[in-house]
């Protein structure tokens, strides 16, 4: 679904390219201009969205064990930048506009088939972002930001002219351009910033708070605690570890189901493109108050209740419950 996605964002993009060069043609406007050059970006960043996710949907290899996903976010990067080349080119061009205005001829004929071309980008950039959010794909999902970019930069384009159609103001032409590229400098930095935290991975508080949910969700009285949680996600990849506490009483058989049953509970919410890494860890005497594990030989001190558990807490390095100090009365 995703390849297919990709292919017709790269195709209806270039149709749409054409469109846009045959309006500048017969208006010689450079608010339209800038219009067909922000969507010759779009055209190149479709075709390295493409090239992306077949990349990313390669599985995981000797060379690669973690899988191909991180090409997202240089592809996200990489479309960031273009678009803030894009803009630049268009305040070059229009700058001249404003100080030389230039005759618009067909200024009306050009204005309703931008208005058409507006409406098929309006609803290609909604389509995919909407099928990367279902399937977790960034590069989707800033294509489609992208897209939508582009459809408001010819609202923008349209309105202006509109305005320079009713009243003759043909220097507003070079204005508005510049006005459109402005705002499109922001996206790609927005953009630039997104790949740049996915390639040094940046915490994702998003997917934390939502494997925080399932643990208190799914939690058994066996898991004593939770530690050091590391979640990152690549595409539809999602990586996670961290440290589980079990009664030290445990057969290492038990210790496997627990451990077993874990991986089921995340691979039923994410897939078979969840990787979980579980580093068990016996439990201490000093966690007798906070264990909720049946009778138990080794116990020094009766069962208070168990420990709430929230993202801050097994996120960060273990520590030892309270002596003597209240104990959440959680059952979950």
């Amino acid at each position: 679904m995703r390849v297919a996605a990709a292919l017709a964002s790269l195709l209806v993009g270039a149709g749409l390219v054409g469109a846009k060069f045959y309006v500048f043609r017969i208006t010689g406007s450079s608010a339209f201009l800038s219009d067909a050059l922000e969507s010759i970006i779009n055209v190149v960043a479709s075709a390295f969205v493409l090239l992306s996710i077949l990349l990313a949907s390669k599985p995981p290899d000797a060379s690669h064990p973690y899988g191909h996903g991180k090409i997202e976010y240089f592809s996200v990067g990489f479309e960031g930048a273009l678009i803030i080349g894009a803009a630049v080119g268009i305040l070059l061009q229009a700058w001249p506009q404003i100080l030389n205005p230039r005759p618009l001829p067909n200024l009306e004929s050009g204005l309703l088939i931008s208005g058409a071309i507006s409406a098929v980008n309006l609803i290609l950039g909604t389509v995919l972002i909407s099928l990367g959010k279902r399937t977790q794909s960034i590069t989707l999902v800033a294509d489609g930001k992208h897209v939508l970019t582009d459809f408001f930069t010819s609202l923008g384009v349209i309105l202006g002219l509109f305005l320079v159609w009713l009243t003759g103001w043909i220097w507003m032409d070079g204005a508005v351009a510049c006005l459109v590229a402005v705002n499109i400098l922001f996206t790609g930095w927005r953009l630039i910033r997104h790949s740049f935290a996915g390639l040094m991975d940046a915490s994702d508080p998003e997917l934390l708070e939502e494997i925080t949910w399932i643990l208190k969700k799914q939690r058994k009285k066996e898991w004593i605690n939770i530690h050091q949680l590391r979640a990152r996600r690549y595409g539809s990849h999602v990586h996670l570890d961290f440290h589980l506490i079990l009664p030290r009483t445990f057969t290492l058989e038990e210790v496997h189901h627990e451990v077993k049953e874990l991986e089921r509970i995340f691979k039923a919410r994410y897939g078979e493109r969840a990787d979980v890494n579980i580093h068990v860890e016996p439990c201490k005497s000093i966690e007798c108050p906070i264990c909720g594990h049946g009778p138990c030989r080794c116990r020094l001190e009766p069962p208070r209740g168990l420990r709430i558990w929230n993202k801050e807490d097994i996120t960060g390095a273990y520590v030892s419950p309270p002596q003597g100090g209240a104990v959440s009365k959680e059952e979950e």
